[in-house]
């Protein structure tokens, strides 16, 4: 009888041991609010606001060029002049497109580092003479599959990395004009 009894008070003893582990050091559901911003700034993130464009690419200028896919005919472009990071986390530049036949395109984007997304806030207009902002858009997500998905590759190999911007400008410019990607900067 005796070692029944001491059984269960050992028994007993054991379960106080593992419940007392289980105390509220453990996790909760509570909500730490207080530390929400790191997970998710959709709501206190606020876009800066456009301070003016910047001077078109003129002829002759030294742009920097950058693979998307050996699957398209057209060549993509950053002018390193135009190219900002912003303390919103957006990385803003000016792309030039141009096709086979020399046709251009030339546009002046924004990446959002935190939602991977672009946005639209200007082109050149018809006449080819200044910007038309009448073609801005809304943040957009990034499209990674279309064969010309030089947002995916700007965003992927050049301006982001854990959902912020890789670096300053100046050093984005540099990445750029050697051809230095994430994926060979990071060994």
């Amino acid at each position: 009888m005796k070692r029944i009894a001491l059984a269960a008070v050992c028994a007993a003893a054991a379960s106080s041991v593992l419940l007392a582990g289980c105390g509220s050091s453990g996790p909760t559901n509570k909500d730490d609010s207080a530390f929400t911003y790191l997970l998710d700034r959709k709501g206190a993130w606020q876009e800066n606001k456009l301070e003016g464009l910047p001077p078109l690419p003129q002829p002759g200028a030294q742009l920097l060029t950058f693979d998307v896919s050996n699957n398209t005919p057209l060549k993509f472009a950053i002018d390193p002049a135009s190219l900002t990071v912003g303390t919103d986390g957006i990385v803003r530049y000016t792309i030039v497109i141009t096709s086979p036949s020399g046709a251009r395109n030339v546009n002046y984007e924004g990446i959002r580092c935190d939602t991977y997304e672009w946005r639209l806030y200007a082109s050149l207009d018809a006449d080819h003479n200044g910007w038309d902002q009448t073609v801005a858009n809304d943040w957009s997500r990034i499209e990674n599959g279309t064969l010309n998905a030089y947002r995916a590759a700007l965003y992927q190999d050049y301006f982001c990395a854990n959902k912020m911007p890789v670096a300053k400008a100046s050093a984005i410019v540099e990445n750029l004009r050697y051809g230095r990607t994430q994926s060979t900067l990071v060994r």
